[in-house]
């Protein structure tokens, strides 16, 4: 008995750090890998993250997506990709792909209906986000953004850990205090673990109403500002809140393509610029 438990650890062992070896071979080949995280739920951090997606697909770079929140992946809807089972070959799992070219990785492709909810612990959150990196047929990408879940357990630790060469982590937060005082949670994680922030991105910052003209700051102001003086992080920019854009990424569609003209997208695209002048791409 005492000799198969030994056998069977040693073979859980192989498997692990074979798996290890095939998460480095397999990101070398992607330049930038990039999570999107805030430690709080509903600022929109899966928002964020598809529309810098499409924003980097647009000029021209080659985009992966792995979404990592397990129980409540949504970059699936938001990038348009309704994809349910993924097929595989001698170069691994294949990717979704979306209207813009972008790979994506959920478990949401792996569950037979949207109603289906991950009753898991971590140790298969971790297995799954480790298999997602390594198995995955990514080739060579320019960006590989990581949609992270709310707080700072299972699944940001295994991607901090398991990346050998994490480029940087951006900061998710609304303008209220509440927000503020858990993102900080966040930006104290990612020091803890070692890997750099890139900045701070504000979402909902204000509503500009379409007959007036007038701001409204809904969840208050300045937050995203507070916060950057606070920790030291670089401001990235804000984002206003848009009805419009919000039904569109209901409908897997990008505020960047249908309303090119829009106060959003031209204040998103300011953002993107300065992740791109940061990281020097």
């Amino acid at each position: 008995m005492e000799k198969k438990l030994d056998n069977s650890r040693a073979e859980k062992l192989r498997k692990w750090y074979e798996l290890e070896k095939q998460i480095k071979e397999r990101m070398k080949n992607i330049k930038f890998k990039i999570a999107v995280m805030s430690g709080k739920g509903g600022v929109g951090k899966s928002f964020v993250t598809a529309n810098l997606a499409i924003a980097l697909s647009l000029r021209g770079f080659k985009v992966g997506v792995l979404d990592a929140d397990i129980h409540g992946p949504s970059i699936p809807r938001l990038l348009g990709v309704h994809t349910k089972g993924l097929t595989a070959d001698e170069k691994g799992i294949k990717p979704a792909i979306s209207n813009h070219g972008i790979k994506i990785i959920s478990i949401d492709f792996l569950l037979p209906s949207g109603e289906s909810p991950v009753v898991w612990r971590g140790p298969l959150k971790t297995a799954a986000i480790r298999q997602f990196l390594g198995q995955v047929d990514w080739g060579e990408l320019d960006f590989l953004l990581i949609d992270l879940p709310p707080g700072t357990g299972d699944e940001p630790l295994t991607i901090a850990q398991s990346i050998p060469d994490m480029t940087a982590v951006i900061m998710v937060t609304i303008p209220s205090e509440l927000s503020q005082d858990v993102v900080k949670k966040a930006i104290t994680f990612a020091r803890a673990v070692k890997v750099p922030l890139l900045g701070i991105i504000e979402n909902m910052s204000y509503f500009t109403c379409p007959k007036c003209g007038e701001r409204h700051y809904i969840f208050g102001k300045g937050g995203g500002e507070s916060l950057s003086k606070a920790t030291g992080v670089t401001m990235l920019g804000s984002i206003p809140l848009d009805p419009e854009a919000s039904e569109m990424a209901d409908k897997g569609l990008s505020f960047l393509t249908e309303m090119k003209e829009s106060e959003i997208a031209k204040e998103f695209n300011k953002i993107v610029d300065k992740v791109l002048e940061k990281i020097k791409a």
